[in-house]
């Protein structure tokens, strides 16, 4: 295994390889741009330019830990090299990259590609999404997420160049820190036909792009939602709540809480004689046990998918569907329009060069390396 990207969650991920913690796989080599990043690795053989880690024989995968526009090209890169990917979150920036990227691995079948969605791993969630698929709420008619525990300070955000710029990370909190809410919001109730959003854009931090996001959304069954977040919000709240025939399930502080109606309540409403009544209800908090969850899992997932052939927990071709609704919601902000899913990811992309051209990120490399590097825009 070679890790791609060490200034962050990469040296994470590549410390608990080279700690024995994964099973069957040993670290043999990680790459950053930046030297500073490559000691302290003793015999691992390290590298500044992911072509080269790529071909040098030495790793059979790689974990992409990257900025979030590299993604695509060391990905891309990778597997037509015959390499297995696993890769952080999100897969691309915008859709068009998304699709490059899994067109690259549709070419390359044989080869494993995984998305660092660790969430799936968790009991909760998956509970959650055993209750959904098994209908014991009925018709979902109305979901709430408010996902707002993201607070950052402004020495997150200037711990590095490229974040919160439009040309070095693609957009905020939707692009950085809510992949997993999207993807989970996906995962468990499927893809939202029609999303209107309200983005800020540097409302709480001195940033380009967005820390605070409203979004309505319809589903085709017609279930409709709310997703508020922030990265500008202190405590904040991380609160789910689903309302369905059957009742409403509410997920905070780590537990599900189910108010679930004797009888459904649309039939209730059409029955009974009574205008001021609500049907009987019990409640419940759902138990979901435990286990093992986290990044180890998802790495350890993908190896086992690698020499045995076992069912990846997050194929990374899934995780187009978390960055069109984040696009979307950028766009709906952006054109002051309701948006239709699917997402014309080309009037996107061409949005987001846009926005790229005058991004401080790009004028910042613009001026110490002398040329415009917007043309590298992928």
């Amino acid at each position: 295994m070679g890790v791609i990207g060490v200034g962050g969650m990469g040296a994470y991920h590549a410390k608990y390889i080279q700690a024995g913690e994964i099973q069957r796989c040993e670290l043999a080599a990680v790459c950053d741009i930046d030297e500073r990043k490559l000691s302290g690795w003793g015999d691992i053989k390290t590298f500044t330019d992911s072509r080269e880690l790529i071909r040098s024989g030495l790793v059979d995968a790689v974990s992409i830990a990257t900025p979030h526009y590299d993604h695509t090209t060391i990905g891309i890169d990778a597997l037509e090299n015959g390499i297995h990917v696993l890769v952080e979150k999100p897969i691309s920036v915008h859709k068009a990259d998304c699709r490059r990227l899994i067109a690259a691995h549709e070419k390359n079948k044989n080869l494993k590609f995984q998305a660092m969605f660790q969430l799936r791993t968790e009991p909760l969630w998956k509970k959650l999404k055993q209750l959904v698929a098994g209908a014991e709420l009925g018709e979902i008619t109305r979901i709430i997420w408010i996902a707002t525990d993201w607070f950052r300070t402004e020495a997150y955000y200037a711990s590095g160049g490229w974040r919160a710029t439009w040309s070095g990370e693609g957009g905020g909190i939707l692009m950085n820190q809510c992949p997993h809410n999207l993807d989970l919001l996906q995962w468990i109730f499927g893809m939202p036909s029609k999303i209107r959003a309200f983005l800020r854009f540097g409302a709480k931090h001195d940033i380009e792009v967005e820390d605070e996001t409203t979004a309505y959304l319809e589903w085709p069954t017609g279930t409709t939602g709310v997703f508020i977040a922030s990265t500008g919000e202190a405590p904040g709240t991380n609160r789910l709540e689903i309302a369905g025939e059957r009742g409403n399930i509410v997920v905070q502080h780590g537990k599900i809480h189910f108010r679930r109606n004797e009888t459904p309540m649309t039939e209730f409403s059409r029955t009974t004689a009574e205008g001021f009544a609500l049907p009987s209800a019990w409640n419940i908090e759902i138990p979901y046990g435990g286990g093992p969850t986290g990044h180890q899992v998802m790495t350890q997932n993908f190896i086992n998918a690698i020499l045995d052939g076992v069912d990846l927990i997050a194929p990374a071709e899934e995780g187009i569907k978390s960055v069109e609704i984040a696009n979307a919601m950028t766009y709906s902000s952006l054109t002051n329009s309701t948006v239709e899913l699917p997402l014309d990811a080309a009037a996107f992309e061409a949005k987001l060069k846009e926005l790229c051209a005058d991004s401080k990120f790009v004028k910042k490399v613009v001026e110490i390396k002398g040329e415009d590097i917007t043309s590298s825009f992928k």
